[in-house]
């Protein structure tokens, strides 16, 4: 209750704007409702949030010093090496705008802990792990990634733009074997065989791969230290400090000392330290349910604890978020997910959110017909719980939209569609997602596209357009969290409407509209003489006789309450 006290304190401390009342009529409010509307008041809510998802590696690099360790100079396949991407680089992004002007207000950025040394010897060439998903050690960070200064001053950044930091997670596995990297002891990790996919047996306990080492995350028994760790601890000075932490852990917890459990501790040890704000899990699936519990106990105690150890860099009352990735989950399943033997409800083992894998198929149909479908089932089966949609990814080789022609529909698709939002880095830049000479996922892991940003007036000419979407968005929670309703079939135009106590929020969009003069009907949702702000063509308009009239070039309207 005093940390609760002092935030409020705070809040009215630094908050210098005063909230304007206006009486809307409405069928969704009631008319006798006023209707809030602030910046500063603007809740941020995981079930409508912009989400920008990058490669750390290959975003942007803002220390040419640390692009090479571990001596990881043999030749790689195309893209299938480390190309100097960091924690720096995207700090760089946050002050610079770059995030804020698309209207982002939550960055994933793939794994930054220690990546094996050594390099795989593939079909496809031989591979580092610059994605992130080959733990060496999930007690350091990379140094190709940076350091624990630069990963401090990425969130502190991040948080004073009032932007949140998911980082991505792995219990599944560790990385791959190599003459540098040694499996791990045989009560951690299991070899075989590998999953079949097809029962939930063959699904979880098995290896991903040939050559990808499955933790044990079903064992309770209790297991050593790996002999090859603990010398790596004592060599970088930090034996002592590691096993004491361990100590106080499970004193804690009570829990067995089992291989998921350490790196349970070893995961959240990034929230008590850093203040992180949510997981993204990977492969969640592939582990027993259970375990997703424990993780999300833990996230949530190391959150609370920040918080109450931080009072002043607390930026609202939600609570630790995680969103998993159940590979082939779609919005339409509802909340279990199917094994072919076994169903099983992820969102009841710590998730309040898992990737959409539905979209990309689904945006090929018309705007009413997805938005509607959406809005539905997240109001009905996945009610208090939400979807990430997706239009393509790192690792999904038929995204929408593939050969980028028509970046423009994808952004009204993706930013549009009821749920949170993943833009994947360079979706907004139109980005290649066909590189000559590479093999498998390393196609859609190109460097992004900054010269283009800075030189192509089609590459400028995208991302303004997903900047002014992603905005809108942003400042109104109502697009991705809130009900969805069809005002006008021709010119298409619908209105959504989100509230939350005393915080009511509502908008009409329009899309598929002629060039020229345009009509909007607005009626039973805007009443005659609403004053309307259009933030696509920056035009000030009144409700008259139910419609709204525009003039402009734009096939495109984004209309909010005029302050």
């Amino acid at each position: 209750m005093r940390n609760l006290l002092v935030l409020i304190i705070l809040f009215f401390c630094i908050s210098s704007c005063k909230t304007e009342k206006k009486e809307v009529p409405s069928p969704d409010l009631k008319e006798t409702e006023t209707f809030v509307k602030s910046e500063d008041k603007i809740p941020f809510v995981w079930d409508g949030a912009n989400i920008y998802f990058l490669l750390t590696d290959r975003f942007n690099n803002g220390n040419p010093e640390n692009d090479i360790n571990f001596e990881r100079t043999e030749q790689t396949g195309v893209l299938r090496g480390f190309m100097g991407g960091d924690l720096k680089g995207i700090t760089e992004k946050i002050n610079e705008g770059y995030f804020t002007d698309l209207g982002i207000n939550a960055i994933w950025f793939t794994p930054i802990v220690e990546q094996i040394h050594g390099a795989t010897d593939e079909s496809t060439g031989n591979t580092y792990g610059y994605h992130g998903y080959w733990t060496k050690d999930w007690t350091a960070l990379d140094p190709n990634f940076g350091t624990e200064t630069d990963l401090d001053e990425l969130i502190q950044t991040a948080h004073k733009k009032g932007i949140r930091i998911l980082m991505d997670v792995v219990l599944n596995h560790t990385g791959p074997v190599t003459e540098k990297d040694p499996v791990w002891p045989k009560e951690w990790v299991r070899t075989d065989p590998t999953c079949e996919f097809t029962t939930y047996e063959n699904t979880t306990s098995c290896t991903l791969v040939d050559n990808l080492p499955d933790i044990i995350t079903t064992s309770e028994e209790p297991v050593e230290l790996p002999d090859a760790l603990l010398a790596k601890w004592k060599e970088e000075g930090r034996l002592s400090a590691e096993l004491d932490e361990l100590q106080l852990f499970f004193d804690r917890t009570g829990y067995p000392r089992a291989p998921r459990f350490y790196i349970i501790k070893w995961l959240t040890d990034y929230i008590h330290e850093f203040g992180v704000d949510g997981f993204r899990v990977d492969t969640v699936k592939h582990v027993n349910e259970n375990a997703w519990s424990e993780l999300f106990k833990e996230a949530s105690y190391a959150f609370e604890t920040w918080k109450k150890k931080h009072p002043n860099d607390v930026l609202d009352d939600n609570p630790f978020y995680m969103v998993g990735e159940v590979y082939n989950y779609g919005i339409s399943g509802g909340r279990k997910f199917d094994f072919g033997d076994k169903k099983v409800d992820f969102f009841d083992h710590g998730f309040h959110s898992l990737i959409n894998f539905e979209l990309k198929n689904d945006a090929k149909k018309d705007y009413e017909s997805i938005f509607s479908k959406y809005s539905k089932l997240l109001h009905t089966k996945l009610k208090g719980k939400s979807v990430l949609n997706y239009l393509s990814s790192h690792d999904d080789g038929k995204p929408y939209d593939k050969e980028r022609k028509d970046s423009i529909r994808a952004a009204n698709v993706l930013l549009l569609t009821p749920g949170a939002s993943q833009i994947y880095y360079g979706d907004e830049t139109a980005r290649s997602l066909v590189i000559e000479g590479t093999e498998g996922d390393a196609t859609l892991r190109s460097f992004m596209n900054w010269e283009a940003v800075e030189t192509q007036l089609e590459t400028k000419r995208i991302l303004e357009h997903w900047q002014k979407i992603g905005q809108f968005r942003r400042n109104h929670p109502a697009i991705g969290a809130g009900k969805h309703k069809r005002l006008g079939k021709k010119p298409y135009v619908f209105s959504r409407t989100y509230s939350k106590g005393d915080y009511k929020d509502k908008v009409v969009v329009g899309l598929d509209l002629p060039k020229g003069k345009k009509s909007l009907w607005v009626k039973g949702f805007f009443g005659d003489g609403t004053k309307l702000y259009d933030t696509y063509s920056d035009t000030e308009v009144t409700v008259k006789n139910g419609k709204v009239l525009l003039e402009n070039e734009h096939d495109i309207a984004l209309l909010e309450l005029l302050d």
